[in-house]
């Protein structure tokens, strides 16, 4: 069944455009919050990580160890261009998407773009413990997250067309500020 607040927020989108992105940093909850949303609005989940990864057969961090950085972006934004087309899908990205200006064009003109804004010190408490995350392969991983978000943040906000604080909630209350963030939008 899909709520009232799903409803409006899916009248919304179809008006604007087929594709709903997530983007925020590594650990804001988009795969999570992206994947209960396409269920709730009766639309196809794909994670780019993951379709990377099932397009090339291996994992992100062999990709960054074979191809650095740059090769991951450059098939990171392959990626971005072919999903971004695509018909009723929500979009969970990378943390890193929005440092390709063609990614934030492509996104922002093509999507809407949601901007799960959580703040670093709830970011480390999520991602301390994984291992699959290249970008905080490094002495400090705290420090690392601060600076990966004062970096980011002004990206992610001039992509997005909303941006939704996160911070201990669970996914269910991400999804209902998204919701009431789109319902805003509609009376507009």
């Amino acid at each position: 069944m899909v709520s009232a607040g799903a409803a409006k927020a899916d009248t919304l989108v179809t008006r604007l455009t087929p594709c709903i992105v997530l983007v925020g940093m590594m650990g804001a909850g988009k795969t999570t919050v992206g994947r209960e949303l396409a269920r709730r609005l009766h639309r196809r989940f794909v994670d780019s990580d993951h379709e990377i990864c099932a397009r090339t057969g291996v994992s992100v961090p062999v990709i960054f160890d074979v191809e650095g950085e740059p090769g991951f972006r450059r098939r990171e934004s392959q990626v971005i261009d072919d999903l971004s087309q695509e018909q009723d899908l929500v979009l969970a990205t990378g943390g890193g998407v929005v440092l390709a200006e063609e990614n934030r064009k492509v996104l922002r003109e093509r999507c809407l773009v949601i901007y799960l804004d959580v703040p670093p010190a709830v970011l480390w408490e999520r991602t301390r413990h994984d291992r699959n995350r290249p970008l905080l392969q490094v002495e400090d991983p705290r420090g690392r997250i601060e600076s990966l978000y004062h970096e980011r943040d002004p990206l992610y906000r001039a992509v997005a067309h909303v941006v939704v604080p996160g911070g201990r909630g669970s996914a269910k209350s991400m999804l209902r500020k998204i919701e009431k963030a789109l319902e805003l939008a509609c009376e507009n």
